[in-house]
């Protein structure tokens, strides 16, 4: 009889998953025909080859030619691509591209905002993991208009933000002219990352490394954006932030080991900075500078920010680096870099 009972639960709870996936396919795909590959080529005016590149452009699996899973948005969406290509605008690689960066960003958004809202319900209501993705998968039709206008408002305010800095680099330009032959921007950028993570990840319960990992990242990206700076990616234990400048960045790197060394739930961490010139691609950073940070925060002390020559003499040569303090430590040979030169950095008064 409880069995019998059991199976019926789950019945019912299959059919409402079920019936709110359905629901939310009309919502976020439309209530229209579906379309095979063919017919979504017919309709957006192009050729199945080019139906082909633009679903894996978008980071989804190929389906069969005869299934039917397209929709009129798909359709939409593969029209306008080809009219950007058609109108000279982009070519077909650039389009290619510019797809690539929507669906890694979707991919990893859409991720993040529904495992954190299977979290609160974890966290706040006490539900249990499956109960907490049954409540979302039912309920988040509620809320994804809210979702879509916040993404559509982020994304301006990214591009704006963006394309001031690009013209500040414009404008920078025609007063110092780079070199051909060296990378293009001119950044600051570290790496900070936690100590002893490995040995204390392997101690904690799932609740509890999602905890630590979660605050990790939200302390460093309160203290990079709020004083200038910006994270480029998240690698585990640690954070790749750059600036526009070295003055913001030594300030940036120096608050974040305070910030994290006064925060008693969670790990102590060291830091590098780097100043120099980098490539960036596919929304990361490339090149020198970037290979010695990442070196530099592996043999950094607990609690200390490790910078290399160059940099240091940056800082002791400019109108501000009073403020903080230089100290050298032992030289050390670096794999494919030979022996470097590094600096401990402090503000004055710590």
């Amino acid at each position: 009889m409880l069995e019998g009972s059991c199976a019926q639960n789950e019945s019912k709870n299959h059919s409402a998953s079920s019936d709110a996936l359905q629901a939310l396919r009309t919502q976020l795909l439309g209530d229209g025909e579906f379309l095979s590959q063919s017919e979504l080529a017919a309709r957006a005016g192009t050729s199945e080859a080019d139906v082909v590149d633009f679903w894996r452009a978008m980071g989804f699996a190929d389906v069969q030619p005869d299934a039917k899973i397209f929709t009129s948005a798909d359709a939409e969406a593969l029209e306008t691509c080809r009219e950007l290509i058609g109108s000279h605008i982009v070519d077909h690689d650039t389009m290619i591209s510019l797809l690539r960066a929507f669906s890694y960003t979707s991919d990893r958004l859409a991720l993040w905002q529904v495992e954190t809202l299977v979290e609160d319900q974890v966290r706040r209501i006490g539900k249990s993991d499956l109960s907490a993705r049954k409540e979302v998968l039912e309920h988040i039709n509620e809320i994804l208009p809210a979702l879509e206008r916040a993404a559509n408002y982020a994304f301006r305010r990214h591009i704006y933000a963006l394309l001031a800095r690009m013209e500040r680099d414009y404008v920078g330009r025609r007063i110092s002219e780079p070199q051909p032959d060296r990378y293009p921007l001119r950044r600051s950028l570290g790496f900070v990352d936690m100590v002893a993570y490995t040995s204390t990840s392997a101690t904690l319960s799932p609740s509890g490394l999602s905890t630590l990992i979660r605050r990790f990242e939200y302390l460093a990206r309160d203290v990079i954006t709020s004083r200038g700076a910006r994270i480029v990616k998240t690698i585990g234990d640690a954070v790749l932030y750059i600036a526009d400048d070295l003055e913001t960045a030594t300030e940036v790197v120096c608050a974040l080991v305070e910030e994290f060394s006064a925060a008693k739930d969670l790990l102590p961490v060291r830091a590098s900075l780097v100043e120099g010139y980098v490539v960036s691609r596919s929304g990361d950073v490339f090149g020198p500078p970037v290979n010695l940070a990442s070196r530099l925060v592996d043999d950094a002390p607990q609690g200390a920010v490790c910078v290399d020559m160059s940099t240091a003499q940056s800082i002791i040569d400019s109108d501000w680096g009073k403020r903080f303090f230089l100290e050298e430590l032992e030289t050390q040979d670096m794999h494919g870099l030979g022996p470097v030169r590094r600096f401990m950095l402090k503000p004055r008064g710590k």
